[in-house]
């Protein structure tokens, strides 16, 4: 295992370990939900977005769930990352979304950038082993349908 391999590891075993965003809290103002689960290992993530009072931006993601270190990970960095900075605009949660799945789907071939996803970009190695992938885009395909459903 190489440095990086090693640090992206446990990256990923302390964000599931220790959880940003855990706990969903009230749904007052304007939120929205969705629940998500991957049939195929049992993994569940419901996922609430809350938006500024206009309605243009993410001010706080918070989600329960139960499942691999994988999709917890992954469910706590998307909380950070999203709503770090006063929250992303929709429109850059979407793009974010997108440039998540595409590399996930690229088997390897695309590697998550550190500037833009933070520590998010730890799940790139994800990427090759495709049983997992699923796992670490349950979160993202919750706030997908969460901003679809706002």
């Amino acid at each position: 295992m190489t440095g990086l391999d090693a640090l992206y590891q446990e990256l990923i075993l302390d964000h599931s370990k220790r959880p940003h965003g855990k706990g969903l809290g009230d749904d007052a103002g304007r939120a929205a939900t969705s629940h998500q689960r991957n049939p195929i290992c049992g993994d569940e993530i419901t996922l609430r977005v809350r938006l500024t009072d206009d309605g243009a931006r993410v001010s706080e993601v918070t989600w329960e769930g139960a499942g691999c270190s994988i999709s917890q990970a992954s469910a706590s960095m998307l909380a950070s990352l999203v709503a770090e900075e006063g929250g992303m605009t929709r429109a850059e949660a979407s793009v974010l979304i997108d440039g998540f799945r595409e590399a996930l789907r690229s088997r390897g071939g695309i590697a998550l950038d550190e500037e833009t996803f933070g520590d998010a970009a730890a799940l790139s190695g994800v990427s090759k082993f495709t049983a997992r992938v699923k796992c670490a885009m349950l979160a993202w395909v919750a706030l997908e349908d969460a901003l679809a459903r706002a």
